[in-house]
């Protein structure tokens, strides 16, 4: 797993060979990052099926009510299938812009 602390966020990408693994590994180090910004890219190296993204949800939930963003890049998916409390762009481009959409909210008070 690759972590690279961005000024406003961490952006986490896999270098694991399996979905598996890698959620293995980034629930073994959440605690090291659990008070950031995240964007996390798992459409490079994986293909992901709707279901699997659920694995995030509590991690999701958990940085919302901390007032922290938590962004999924996924491709090939049907965003209208997910929960809302999931955030997923298609690409970084886009996760940044949700994330700067997010820190507007929360200055705004919602």
């Amino acid at each position: 797993m690759k972590v690279i602390r961005k000024k406003l966020y961490t952006y986490i990408e896999s270098d694991e060979n399996s979905f598996d693994l890698f959620f293995k590994n980034f629930e073994e180090n959440y605690q090291e990052f659990q008070n950031e910004h995240l964007i996390i890219n798992i459409s490079k190296k994986f293909n992901i099926e709707l279901e699997e993204l659920f694995v995030f949800l509590s991690v999701s939930e958990n940085h919302q009510n901390k007032k922290l963003s938590f962004i999924l890049i996924v491709n090939g998916i049907d965003f209208d299938e997910l929960p809302d409390e999931l955030i997923v762009a298609p690409t970084l481009t886009e996760a940044k812009d949700i994330l700067e959409m997010e820190a507007i909210e929360r200055d705004l008070g919602f």
